[in-house]
């Protein structure tokens, strides 16, 4: 009976083997990462609804500060000049990312390699360095400082993260799809716009969505080449929290969530109904 008492005993304080021990492990540090990268998150949403003042405390569940922030004309402006100056960089980045990935591609030149080291020099390049090096750029030629300055510095830092996606997809692509379509009485023309066209379509969505991002998002750049009417959101929202924190930021902060979310949503569904095609 001892024997059968230490015994069980040994199996009921028995330690987990290897692979179990690491795998609990893993999958604790996973938690912990994602509870350190999306609870800030929950709780902003959270505090959006929150009827005090302060955020810091509870008081109960309200939707005024969604209405006050419906009724602010600043942040509204703010907002609609982001929306315009990230659509239109959006689709002049998305455009010349594309010719510029396609040329790199189809054509051989001397300077071929020189260009493609080049155009990483924007994605590496401090924003701070860039934005200074623009604003001289614009002074020097008598440019105001305008929505036209803005999207300027928006394209130039935002297409070559368009390109270098295109690069990828364009590398991956088999030249047999082009020499097919012409054998089969198509023009160069029509090659490109019903075959290559449709298989670069997923990295066209990818690269946009990716230079709309930075556009809405960036502050450094802006802040040097922006106007007196072409404040956008994140200079608003920088000055508004230097004087203190507002509830209103916090609704703003959860809508801008869910349009990210949206975003993903409709990325991911576009992937999909490509690949379905694809096969």
């Amino acid at each position: 009976m001892i024997g059968a008492l230490s015994l069980g005993r040994k199996s009921l304080f028995r330690l987990p083997d290897g692979p179990t021990l690491v795998k609990w492990f893993c999958g604790s540090w996973t938690s912990l990462v994602f509870a350190f990268l999306y609870l800030p998150i929950f709780l902003l949403v959270l505090f959006s609804f929150n009827e005090s003042k302060s955020g810091f405390q509870w008081e109960g569940f309200t939707l005024q500060w969604y209405e006050a922030l419906f009724q602010n004309r600043i942040l509204l402006r703010a907002f609609t000049n982001s929306l315009l100056i990230g659509t239109l960089s959006t689709l002049l980045a998305t455009g010349l990312g594309t010719l510029g990935a396609w040329m790199l591609y189809r054509f051989r030149f001397p300077i071929h390699r020189m260009m493609e080291a080049f155009i990483f020099v924007p994605m590496i390049m401090p924003e701070i360095l860039m934005g200074v090096s623009l604003l001289v750029l614009f002074v020097n030629l008598s440019l105001p400082l305008s929505y036209l300055t803005v999207i300027i510095a928006h394209v130039t830092f935002t297409f070559p993260f368009v390109l270098v996606g295109m690069q990828a997809r364009l590398q991956g692509m088999d030249p047999s799809l082009e020499e097919a379509a012409m054998d089969l009485g198509a023009t160069p023309r029509q090659a490109f716009f019903k075959v290559i066209l449709p298989y670069l379509t997923p990295a066209i969505a990818s690269g946009a969505l990716l230079a709309f991002s930075l556009s809405l998002d960036d502050y450094i750049v802006t802040v040097f080449v922006t106007g007196a009417e072409s404040q956008t959101l994140p200079l608003k929202v920088y000055g508004m929290v230097r004087v203190g924190l507002n509830p209103q930021l916090n609704a703003l902060s959860a809508l801008g969530i869910v349009l990210t979310i949206l975003l993903v949503f409709a990325s991911e569904r576009l992937k999909q109904s490509n690949s379905g095609e694809s096969i």
